[in-house]
């Protein structure tokens, strides 16, 4: 069996004799989360993000749900307004919000099943968030940079070359690759299909025919090197035969992006974001792109509408810079596909700054470190 990496054991949260301290019921709440069938990586974030409170709690021999009002939450939020990290610097307020929201999620929960008579949280006042643009984006000259550089002659270069392709040609997540299996690639009708993304949800999306080839190259010349059995069928393999950890394939792209000493920084999601945006210059309707994004609600009151697989791999081969398809159709020579007048569809899309803003804010969640998230970091 293939060597696993450890995580450092979690510190206990209140007093495990007590079953009704806060840590107690914390526990409960997590429980019920993973009966209720939230995702692992969910429940987790809530484990750590309520964990941090209810320590803060404990230090001011605040320790049952009772004894929390409504001043007190707004004491701890204060407390991470003025909170510094290692490094000296202040949450953002994304990060504040990230973690008041399963503090009033918690004590919902904990009055709709009458541990409570009433909600401190109810009238809590979340941080306003601001709506950001992603603050780098590659170019397409950029991005080819980056992806000349993995070694192809080498295994491990032509597995990098392959995930950097994936990650250009489809602006999949981080985690949505890491559970990417041999038998999610279609290479017959392009596509790749994304299982389990955020939300638990399916989707199928376009695959460039460049990206198919790196593929087929690395699974007929580089897979069969680093496997170890029993196969479990993931696609990209360290070169310990393992599925990536999040963090380490943090560290393999980030790399290659430095190595390209270009005035950038980022790492998976800096290839999304620039996939959405060279999609968006081609002449994309942003409708097709919130479908390959996995967007479903860009926002309260703009839809999102599922288009056809067919449809999103004709715009996805006329407006991403390294889709290298031949296909063309009717409805590009009306030039129609691009701008979404071949959809059927009449329901307004996002606006561009929308859908960019909101890739912007998913670089928190997808970069968080489990361990930092322990220490009460950003």
């Amino acid at each position: 069996m293939p060597r696993r990496g450890h995580r450092k054991a979690k510190r206990p949260v209140g007093d495990p004799n007590d079953p009704e301290c806060l840590g107690a019921w914390m526990r409960r709440y997590l429980e019920w989360m993973r009966i209720q069938h939230y995702s692992e990586r969910t429940v987790e974030n809530r484990e750590s993000y309520l964990s941090f409170f209810v320590r803060w709690c404990e230090q001011r021999s605040l320790g049952y749900p009772q004894e929390i009002t409504k001043p007190i939450l707004e004491r701890y939020q204060r407390h991470l307004f003025y909170f510094r990290k290692d490094d000296g610097k202040a949450l953002s307020f994304r990060a504040q919000h990230s973690r008041l929201v399963p503090v009033r999620a918690f004590f919902k929960w904990l009055t709709r099943h009458n541990v409570l008579l009433y909600n401190p949280a109810s009238e809590l006042e979340l941080p306003r968030l601001e709506m950001r643009l992603p603050r780098h984006v590659l170019s397409a000259v950029e991005a080819e940079q980056i992806l000349a550089i993995p070694e192809v002659r080498e295994p491990l270069g032509l597995r990098d070359r392959a995930i950097l392709e994936v990650l250009y040609s489809t602006g999949i997540r981080r985690s949505e690759l890491i559970k990417l299996s041999v038998y999610d690639l279609d290479t017959e009708r392009s596509t790749l299909m994304v299982r389990q993304g955020k939300g638990r949800k399916d989707r199928m999306v376009p695959i460039g025919a460049r990206a198919i080839a790196w593929l087929r190259k690395y699974l007929d010349g580089s897979r069969p090197e680093l496997v170890i059995e029993p196969d479990d069928g993931s696609l990209f393999l360290t070169h310990l035969g393992e599925s990536f950890t999040p963090s380490r394939l943090t560290q393999l792209v980030r790399g290659y992006v430095r190595a390209a000493e270009l005035d950038k920084s980022g790492s998976c999601h800096l290839f999304r974001h620039t996939m959405a945006t060279l999609m968006l210059e081609g002449g994309a309707d942003i409708r097709y792109i919130q479908a390959m994004l996995g967007h479903v609600d860009l926002s309260t009151t703009q839809i999102y509408t599922q288009v056809s697989i067919r449809k999103l791999q004709q715009v996805h081969a006329m407006t991403h810079p390294a889709a290298r398809l031949e296909a063309r159709t009717a409805c590009r020579d009306q030039g129609s596909v691009a701008s979404g007048q071949c959809s059927g569809d009449d329901e307004l899309p996002a606006t561009p700054d929308v859908l960019l803003a909101t890739l912007a804010s998913e670089v928190l969640e997808e970069e968080r470190d489990p361990d930092e998230q322990e220490r009460g970091g950003a």
